[in-house]
């Protein structure tokens, strides 16, 4: 498994959008994404799929590059011919390699309580039993990531490890710690390479900042 995560920086798109946003779906001029994409391609030496993420469960195989992205929040691919992305901009990009395939997975609360890493496991295994490694990207950290009572009761009640409080002690959710554990407990290696995104000034934030770009954690055999 290859592997790299992008920042907001080294592209061609400009205001809120500075510079290397690869979302076609934020208001950006849709020919600078168009030329970011393509040079991400050309950096990493391969075609790029991309998904239309809806925050739900669904996990598609690419088998081979698609001219329409496919709604779902998760891709994965046995051929070394094509990367996968998963596009954030807070959300935690999940990247998933063993001997056959790779993944690239969107886990945001409502993926981590979807159980939507748990999906993309099974469907790996299912093509190859090897043990898989985790790659955990940039995304909000605990101390960032602000809930109300409901959405922290939803989360915590499922994983309690998610809990967490921000530095004026309001409810907050750790996911990353939350799918760390989850991804450990089913035997997989975790290397977690989680820099908070709303603390990152290089890293586009929804949170931190509304009108934002997405970077992008991209995967590939």
């Amino acid at each position: 498994m290859k592997y790299r995560f992008t920042k907001s920086t080294g592209g061609l798109s400009t205001g809120a959008f500075l510079s290397l946003n690869l979302a076609q779906h934020v208001g950006d001029n849709p020919e600078d994404v168009r030329k970011n994409r393509a040079t991400l391609e050309r950096e990493i030496g391969h075609p790029i799929q991309y998904m239309n993420q809806v925050h739900g469960d669904q996990i598609a195989e690419i088998r081979q590059l698609l001219d329409v992205e496919p709604t779902a929040d998760g891709l994965i691919t046995s051929t070394t011919e094509i990367a996968l992305a998963v596009m954030v901009a807070d959300c935690i990009p999940l990247l998933l390699g063993n001997k056959s395939s790779v993944a690239a997975v969107h886990v945001g609360r409502r993926g981590l309580v979807n159980n939507i890493a748990l999906v993309a496991l099974s469907k790996m295994w299912a093509i190859d039993s090897s043990p898989i490694t985790a790659v955990i990207g940039p995304t909000i950290c605990g101390n960032c990531y602000e809930v109300s009572e409901e959405i922290y009761t939803e989360v915590v009640d499922q994983f309690p490890l998610a809990q967490a409080r921000t530095q004026s002690g309001t409810l907050a959710l750790d996911l990353t710690k939350a799918l760390k554990s989850l991804l450990i407990n089913q035997g997989v290696k975790v290397i977690d390479e989680s820099l908070c995104t709303v603390e990152e000034s290089s890293l586009y934030s929804y949170r931190r900042d509304g009108v934002t770009g997405r970077q992008a954690g991209v995967v590939w055999l």
